[in-house]
């Protein structure tokens, strides 16, 4: 009888490692609450080191300008030091370089908009493994598994990727969610789609076989 011990046992492993995620499945539906002002339907990028921003001063195109944020979170326009721009949306660093400048000039009207970037650490979606290009990514509004796969390249031959998860903080506490990429990007499953949300971290492990 032993003989047939082996085989059973990787008959085993094998329908374990088939069986997909090992985690609970991730929620379909999610809603960012850190870009979401209270009260209100409406969504804001914030921003953070890495990111420009492009700050136009009425009426003073002298004082206008496209600005880095430094990665101490801070930026420095014309007649405006260290201003603090990490954490704050774009109208927020508007109405600080208003009051900033109201110094020099009469009755400032300030417009900033974002020219590149991809927020705050903790609002990025990290992807790692065995994706065709692993890397962090700036948050969308209604950003979704399948949108974050397009903008990684899909994943390798070596991945498992019915077994990849998200690593998500929940109420200040890490979770763990399965999602089958497989089903998603090879069968073309739309019902495996899930939403993403800041700050996720999306593992693709490597196939065993």
């Amino acid at each position: 009888m032993k003989r047939y011990l082996l085989p059973v046992m990787l008959a085993g492993l094998l329908t374990a490692c088939a069986s997909g995620p090992v985690f609970p499945p991730a929620p379909a539906k999610a809603t960012p609450m850190p870009y979401k002002a209270s009260g209100t339907s409406e969504w804001f990028y914030i921003l953070g080191p890495g990111d420009s921003v492009n700050v136009f001063v009425w009426g003073n195109p002298e004082v206008s300008g496209a600005f880095p944020i430094r990665p101490d979170g801070k930026v420095t326009m014309n007649l405006a030091e260290d201003l603090q721009a990490s954490g704050r949306t774009p109208t927020q660093l508007a109405r600080e370089v208003e009051k900033v400048l109201a110094k020099y000039i009469q009755d400032p009207v300030v417009t900033v908009t974002v020219g590149g970037g991809i927020g705050p650490y903790d609002q990025q979606i990290r992807v790692l493994g065995e994706a065709a290009k692993p890397q962090s990514l700036s948050y969308r509004e209604h950003m979704s598994l399948v949108d974050l796969m397009i903008a990684v390249g899909g994943i390798t031959d070596f991945a498992d990727g019915n077994r990849a998860s998200i690593l998500r903080v929940v109420d200040g506490k890490p979770q763990q969610y399965g999602v089958r990429l497989d089903d998603l990007l090879k069968d073309a499953d739309l019902s495996v789609n899930v939403d993403m949300l800041p700050g996720d971290v999306l593992i693709i492990p490597e196939s065993w076989f």
